[in-house]
């Protein structure tokens, strides 16, 4: 791989305030991600999640006392996010970086952070070739190929034998479809249909009834969470798909908790693959709800906020290891292994990327008519298989 470059001015001034804050006893963490605007919840989240580690485990990280920075991008903003990484590196002397929410953002980075040698720890950005991008990257959240390929897997086990793939057309959605229709097809499936949806896409009628007229066994989608999976399900139920026998199959995304009571009733009976759902049951998530619960009290678990919360695990692994050596710090990360509120997960070696479950959800109802994502298979250790089958 061809290492980015930045500008000799840019490095050797990183070069100079890296050096001058070597030694020093606080190690500084900048952490890039929206706190405004439409997006602004995954800044919370990020931050929820780093307060609640931090109560669990205090301000240091073997000898070294920790600090977080804060930085805005306000969304899928590239430039807004080299910008303030700069800063960070520059201005602020960060030994760590962390959070990038969106693929165009983590991307936008690397070139800063492979001069600057700076140990960055991707919480969400979720397209399997960032972390090939550079050296310093490390990923504790999951890729859609990661989380596809099993629920195609599962699908075959259930007798579905045609899909029609209908994702949102940006890397995201392109690497979930390509990472069911894969799996899918090598089981002996077929794709009878493949619809790339706009971003900005806002009735999915038409979609649906090309869907319907396809009749398959089952739809694959991704679609980002918020307005555009609300009005997803919603056109799914409204055209008949569920009556005609069409199942829906989809990532987490499209149901994570934030959102999922508002999909309603209609999504009852969706099926989704996803690393982690609030209601999995395990001692350590029972922990992390109650502690979250703590630090604010009408926040809810999700995939970023357990994203997050590993990603300050391997922050103070790297802290405690490295202190403001970054190589001595990343190389401890490799290859660790902890349990999450997800369940048990390591860091590859090779890829830089979590290993984790998958589990397989159904849009159920629990005993007090709640809407939740119920665990009903589990796929054990997966990698990201958008990076281990290249």
């Amino acid at each position: 791989m061809t290492k980015p470059t930045m500008g000799p001015a840019l490095a050797a001034a990183v070069a100079l305030v890296l050096a001058g804050t070597a030694g020093a006893d606080t190690i500084k963490v900048g952490v890039v991600a929206p706190f405004s605007g439409p997006f602004a919840m995954y800044g919370k989240q990020f931050k929820d999640a780093i307060d609640v580690y931090v109560a669990e485990h205090g301000t240091k990280a073997g000898d070294h006392e920790v600090q977080f920075i804060y930085k805005d991008t306000g969304g899928p903003n590239p430039d807004t996010a080299k910008s303030v990484t700069q800063e960070l590196l520059v201005k602020d002397g960060v030994n760590y970086l962390a959070g990038y929410t969106f693929t165009p953002n983590a991307l936008a980075v690397a070139p800063l952070v492979d001069q600057a040698q700076v140990p960055t720890v991707i919480f969400n950005a979720a397209t399997s070739i960032i972390t090939t991008k550079s050296p310093y990257f490390v990923r504790t959240s999951f890729t859609t190929p990661q989380v596809a390929g099993p629920l195609a897997d599962w699908a075959i086990a259930q007798g579905i034998k045609t899909v029609v793939t209908s994702v949102t057309d940006y890397g995201p959605g392109i690497d979930a479809e390509k990472g069911f229709v894969k799996e899918f097809e090598a089981k002996g499936g077929k794709i009878v249909d493949s619809i790339r949806m706009p971003i900005a896409t806002s009735d999915f009628s038409p979609f649906m009834q090309r869907i319907k007229a396809a009749a398959p066994n089952a739809l694959f989608t991704f679609i980002p969470a918020g307005p555009p999976a609300f009005a997803f399900v919603k056109s799914y139920s409204d055209n008949g798909l569920s009556a005609a026998g069409v199942q829906f199959l989809g990532t987490g995304d499209l149901d994570e908790e934030t959102t999922l009571q508002g999909l309603g009733d209609a999504a009852l009976g969706i099926h989704t693959s996803f690393p982690y759902s609030v209601a999995h049951e395990s001692a350590m998530n029972t922990q992390f709800k109650a502690d979250l619960a703590k630090v604010d009290p009408g926040a809810v678990a999700n995939f970023a906020s357990v994203g997050a919360y590993d990603g300050t695990e391997a922050l103070y692994r790297m802290i405690a290891a490295g202190g403001t050596d970054g190589d001595a710090g990343l190389k401890a990360v490799l290859g660790a292994s902890w349990e999450s509120p997800r369940g048990p997960v390591s860091i590859d070696p090779k890829t830089h990327h979590i290993t984790e479950n998958m589990y397989i959800r159904v849009v159920a109802k629990d005993d007090k008519g709640q809407l939740i994502n119920k665990e009903i298979e589990t796929i054990k250790d997966v990698p990201d298989l958008g990076l281990v089958s290249k």
